[in-house]
């Protein structure tokens, strides 16, 4: 994890590289319908009691990466990995792999990351999946947070399409 301030987020719009999330804002979140439960979780974000923490430093990421696994490991996830994606990726530096073992485990899971990391003033970019909860991925920028069954989990198989390399 030594390089990973190569992006900065913004923390009202999302990624500030063209490459990637460029724009998003609550008033774009608002004009597409199929993220109403994204957006939902957007604006419980409470800014004025809370501050907002960018993902620009390698301080900042591995104090999300510590808050997410507390997150992870408060709600017995299991089998959480961590995959440093970034020299394969322009969209973020870590990846974040756990199991739930049903989709109301899942839902736990993803939705203690969520709040955890919002109240340490990370704010998320997007959260999707919760409705079906085999697979929710919870977006922070530079970490992204995947929360699944094991099926599927087996089955998309992250850890070999994400694998760095050798």
């Amino acid at each position: 994890m030594e390089n990973l301030t190569r992006m900065n987020i913004e923390p009202l719009i999302g990624h500030s590289s063209s490459a990637t999330h460029s724009g998003v804002n609550a008033d774009a979140l608002k004009q597409n319908p199929l993220n109403n439960s994204t957006l939902e979780n957007f604006n419980t974000l409470d800014t004025a009691s809370t501050p907002v923490r960018s993902l620009s430093s390698t301080e900042d990421i591995a104090a999300c990466l510590d808050i997410v696994r507390n997150a992870l490991a408060d709600v017995k996830a299991q089998n959480v990995v961590e995959i440093d994606v970034h020299g394969i990726s322009n969209v973020s530096d870590m990846l974040v792999i756990a199991s739930g073992t049903s989709t109301r485990h899942v839902k736990a899971l993803a939705n203690n990351v969520f709040e955890d990391c919002k109240k340490a003033g990370f704010r998320p970019i997007g959260m999707e999946g919760e409705r079906d909860a085999e697979w929710i991925l919870v977006d922070f920028g530079l970490v992204v947070v995947h929360v699944m069954l094991p099926t599927a989990r087996t089955f998309y198989d992250l850890e070999s399409l994400w694998k760095p390399k050798a």
